[in-house]
Formats: C-alpha cells, sequence, structure tokens
C-alpha cells in the first residue's frame, strides 16, 4: 500500500506544446505531478495535471478509457459534439478513441488526476 500527498509531488513541466483556448492571448503553461512512478503499477498510470490560465491540452485521443478528477479550479473538457465545465470534484470519464480536449477557462487555473491503462498511447490533432 502507498499513500501520497499531493502537495508533497514535485510538479514538473509538462514537455511538448501547451494549447490556449480559443480567444485567450496569455501565456500557457501545464505541469504534471506523478501519482503511480511508471512501473509501480502493472495497470494504471496516474498522475495530476496543472493548466495555467486558458490552457488546453488539443485535440487528442486516447486507446483507452481516461478518467479526470478535477482537485483545483475550473476548467473545461470537450469532444466533437460538446463542451461542458468541469470544477473541484467532478469526474470525467472519455471513452477509448473519443476526439477530446480539456483545460482550464480563461479566468482560472484547473488541476485534475488523470488516470489511464499502461502502456496506453495518446494520438494528438
Amino acid at each position: 500500500m502507498q499513500v501520497v500527498t499531493l502537495k508533497d509531488i514535485p510538479d514538473l513541466p509538462v514537455e511538448g506544446a501547451a494549447v490556449p483556448i480559443e480567444g485567450y492571448t496569455g501565456q500557457v503553461a501545464r505541469s504534471r505531478q506523478t501519482i503511480i512512478q511508471p512501473g509501480d503499477s502493472e495497470n494504471y498510470n496516474c498522475s495530476v495535471v496543472n493548466f495555467s490560465q486558458g490552457c488546453t491540452t488539443g485535440w487528442h485521443t486516447h486507446n483507452c478509457d481516461q478518467i479526470l478528477v478535477v482537485v483545483s479550479g475550473s476548467g473545461m473538457v470537450a469532444n466533437e459534439h460538446e463542451e461542458k465545465e468541469i470544477n473541484v470534484g467532478d469526474v470525467v470519464q472519455i471513452k477509448a478513441g473519443e476526439r477530446h480536449w480539456h483545460g482550464a477557462k480563461a479566468d482560472t487555473t484547473m488541476g485534475h488526476i488523470t488516470i489511464t491503462l499502461v502502456g496506453s498511447q495518446a494520438t494528438w490533432g
């Protein structure tokens, strides 16, 4: 068994582009706090992704379901058919292969825990 405290996990910059929401002109950035270290679970990847104001992931898909649990701030999640606001305590299930994006709103930061399967892949665009 392992217990971690989110405030004690290093918050490291995410490699690659952070995409601003439409119309947002400020600097955007993402960071990641790895909850389950690679190799510590045969089943799951789990981390907190923190978004600066107006920052999103950009469009992408996963080859497994993705679970998001909002832990700070307020954000948005969208697929090709709808866009929804998400807030602390909200849990989102995104189905494998569903094209989507998620991130902070223009006026607030947002952090969510993301859970995917070990070995799963994301495809961007």
